[in-house]
């Protein structure tokens, strides 16, 4: 199987969508004879040649992070960017793959049905979609930390290299939590109320040398 990816993180190769990615294609890359090609969309002066890369295609993945609820604008650009192959007959199978910070799943749904919509709209086959919240942080975090989540990904890529389609059994374990229990919402009410929930951020702050101005509001300043 040729496989063509597409990164939509405006992070590009330093991006959380990236790490996943790799996981996902160690797992796909092990069956024989299966390949693939990696497209960052940040290339953003690029869409004749995405769009030339996605009619060509055996077998489309697109992923990226939730941005705003929704999608990040190179996305979007790129979408838009296909509508001249709405009528066309012969488009590629395609899945997709939304990670966000937010650590809850239900987050992501509602693009992920923007996605399935998409599909549609193009006349794609949908192989599946994943979603992962609690993702932002992960390029930090020791690896006891990121095992779980990393296999599961190697899992997804592994499965569909065999298959062709994404095992929903597989995709229910990569979502995660879909909501916080009551129990978890107090935790976390009482980590907002003890500033806990606010410590690694502080620390991207101290580390941007931007601690003594998380206060600031230039928008509100004349």
């Amino acid at each position: 199987m040729k496989l063509t990816v597409f990164n939509g993180s405006p992070r590009g190769t330093n991006s959380n969508t990236k790490i996943l990615l790799e996981q996902f294609l160690k797992g796909f890359s092990e069956n024989p004879g299966n390949e693939y090609e990696l497209i960052y969309l940040i290339h953003v002066d690029k869409q004749e040649v995405f769009v030339e890369k996605f009619s060509s295609a055996e077998t489309v993945l697109l992923a990226c992070p939730l941005y705003t609820d929704a999608m990040p604008a190179i996305v979007k650009t790129f979408i838009e960017s296909l509508s001249t192959l709405k009528e066309r007959k012969e488009n590629p199978p395609i899945g997709f793959i939304i990670q966000s910070g937010f650590p809850e799943a239900i987050h992501s749904r509602p693009l992920e049905r923007y996605m399935v919509k998409l599909a549609k709209r193009l006349g794609c086959p949908l192989y599946g979609t994943a979603v992962r919240g609690g993702i932002e942080g992960i390029q930090n975090m020791p690896p006891y930390m990121t095992k779980k989540v990393f296999n599961l990904f190697y899992t997804l890529g592994k499965g569909f290299g065999t298959t062709g389609r994404f095992d929903p059994e597989v995709v229910k374990k990569v979502a995660g939590r879909e909501r916080f229990s009551n129990a978890a919402k107090i935790t976390v009410k009482i980590m907002s109320v003890l500033k806990l929930s606010d410590m690694y951020w502080n620390s991207l702050l101290k580390k941007n040398d931007a601690y003594d101005q998380r206060y600031a509001k230039p928008y509100a300043e004349d």
